[in-house]
């Protein structure tokens, strides 16, 4: 089902400077201030490639594509980066500690192209929705630098971890080794013998892939794609390029995206307390996360609401078909009964009248969801994360979860490894 094929990969030299001063995190998960500090730290920094700045006296708002374009190209002239001499596929190994756990895990990924289709033909499932106006920015770099700048994120059923383990003992050569700020470890292996990167994939070409992360990207390429028409054969525009896990991987976690309300509504928090189907408990704070934890670890449901003050509440669900009801009659059951679908329709929007996503931010840190409260915000709401499966079920049946539902973690770290367009091969 799935076409997956090695490349020739851009990668960083020496000349370009120490790997730990190019690499950064993905463009989505950047603030502007998180982007400038990497863009000061090397002139090289992938973030000049992913994030072209806006200069004052621009010509258009188009002329900073151009500019990543450049740059690119550039970088290819004077040797920071250097094309592989052969198509391979590299093994991707993060070494990290869940936050809040001292704990070691490890994820293990493939990075490969994958030809994208579209998700009716269903090889490529998505599971979330996505925001229009971020694809129009990642389309014009793409355009304009004909080039995949950085991995988004999938996952491959695998019960018996027959492919896991032929990724895992596949003979590589290690071309990178990176430890971020946060503690992550990221090791890259070149896989490039051909008839090992033959076997490998054809294992994965019967494979439904699920995209774990980078909707937005992948949908672009799509788009893209689709500007050339149909072809008889293959072309570079028909791939992109994808990490790929196993769904068994053993360290593959997921984690909550909470969400940060900028103001509760007049008596906000008499109707929380009072909300049908819960039952409402004052708790302090600081303890709303390792509560709400408790309660799923028992096999419960929960939300956490920090507010001003320093006490919050937590709601713990009663009566599960109830607010599976009140969520509405639209989509499946299974997608009414997510926590994050229930916080949306039936607290947010029907219990506090909050409608749409413009007053909601989100963060994946409890510590400071809470500590939002008390620098002005309304109320925030800590979540449990969905289960993998909860994510494969959904896009089994064409449907997409929430916006910001799931934070699988860690993230790919840009700048390993870049595949341009130009560098196709069969």
């Amino acid at each position: 089902m799935a076409t997956i094929r090695p490349f020739r990969g851009l990668r960083y030299s020496a000349t370009a400077g120490p790997l730990a001063d190019q690499v950064a995190p993905p463009y989505d998960v950047l603030s502007s201030d998180e982007r400038d500090a990497l863009a000061t730290r090397s002139s090289h920094n992938v973030v000049h490639l992913t994030l072209p700045e806006q200069l004052p006296d621009d010509r258009s708002k188009f002329v900073k594509y151009a500019r990543s374009a450049s740059r690119l190209e550039q970088w290819r002239h004077d040797g920071s980066l250097v094309v592989e001499a052969r198509p391979s596929f590299y093994r991707y190994r993060q070494t990290f500690s869940v936050p809040g756990s001292p704990d070691r895990l490890e994820r293990l990924a493939l990075i490969a192209t994958i030809k994208v289709e579209p998700y009716e033909k269903g090889v490529v499932l998505p599971h979330e929705q996505t925001f229009p106006k971020h694809k129009e920015d990642r389309l014009r770099i793409l355009e304009a630098t004909r080039s995949h700048l950085e991995c988004i994120y999938g996952l491959f059923e695998d019960d018996d971890r027959a492919i896991f383990e032929a990724i895992r003992s596949a003979p590589a050569e290690t071309v990178a080794d990176v430890t971020t700020e946060d503690g992550v470890r990221h090791v890259v292996e070149r896989i490039d013998d051909p008839s090992v990167t033959a076997s490998l994939a054809a294992s994965l070409d019967p494979k439904r892939i699920w995209i774990a992360d980078g909707h937005h990207r992948y949908e672009t390429a799509c788009t893209f794609r689709a500007q050339f028409g149909e072809r008889d054969v293959l072309i570079a525009e028909d791939f992109m390029m994808m990490a790929l896990s196993s769904i068994s991987d053993p360290g593959l976690v997921l984690l909550p995206t909470h969400r940060i309300l900028d103001r509760l509504p007049d008596g906000g928090e008499s109707l929380l307390r009072g909300a049908r189907h819960f039952r409402v408990s004052d708790v302090p704070n600081g303890d709303l996360m390792a509560r709400i934890e408790a309660i799923a670890a028992a096999g419960g449901r929960a939300f956490g609401v920090a507010l001003p003050g320093g006490n919050g509440l937590v709601l713990e669900i009663e009566d599960l078909e109830a607010l599976a009801n009140l969520v509405g009659d639209t989509g499946s059951e299974a997608l009414r009964k997510l926590d994050v679908s229930i916080l949306h329709a039936v607290l947010l929007e029907g219990l506090l009248g909050v409608q749409g996503l413009d007053r909601i931010a989100y963060t994946r840190d409890p510590e400071e969801a809470v500590a939002a409260v008390e620098q002005g915000a309304g109320a925030s709401f800590l979540m449990n994360p969905p289960t993998v499966d909860d994510m494969r079920h959904i896009a089994l049946q064409g449907e997409k979860m929430p916006q910001k539902s799931t934070y699988y973690y860690p993230k790919i770290l840009s700048g390993l490894v870049v595949w341009s367009l130009n560098d196709f091969c069969l």
